[in-house]
């Protein structure tokens, strides 16, 4: 798992593998210190390279968004594969995730 600091706004967290309940305690607290670092405002956390998620770590991820709003912060979510997506949209969390297809970087 890595956090990096793309913007002194922004902390993208790209969690690696598995995110299941042999790893989700790691994942909480690398959120919890990209929430708290009194930096970032939003978090994105980039999916692109998770490969399998259970339920475990799918309340991780509403847990996060939880604690974001608390503090008047944003988790994001981006690269979701189809079958993530649909795991989402079968707890209707689609609704609630901001979810963008890729991370860009726009020279704009």
């Amino acid at each position: 798992m890595q956090t990096i600091l793309d913007n002194p706004k922004i902390a993208i967290i790209r969690p690696n593998g598995s995110l299941n309940a042999a790893n989700t305690l790691n994942f909480e607290q690398e959120l919890d210190l990209a929430l708290n670092n009194g930096i970032s405002t939003i978090v994105l956390i980039d999916l692109e390279k998770v490969d399998f998620l259970d339920n475990t770590g799918l309340m991780a991820l509403v847990s996060g968004v939880r604690k974001a709003k608390q503090i008047g912060h944003r988790v994001c979510f981006c690269s979701v594969s189809p079958a993530h997506r649909i795991i989402f949209e079968l707890a209707q969390l689609d609704k609630v995730f901001e979810i963008f297809d890729a991370r860009r970087i726009s020279n704009r």
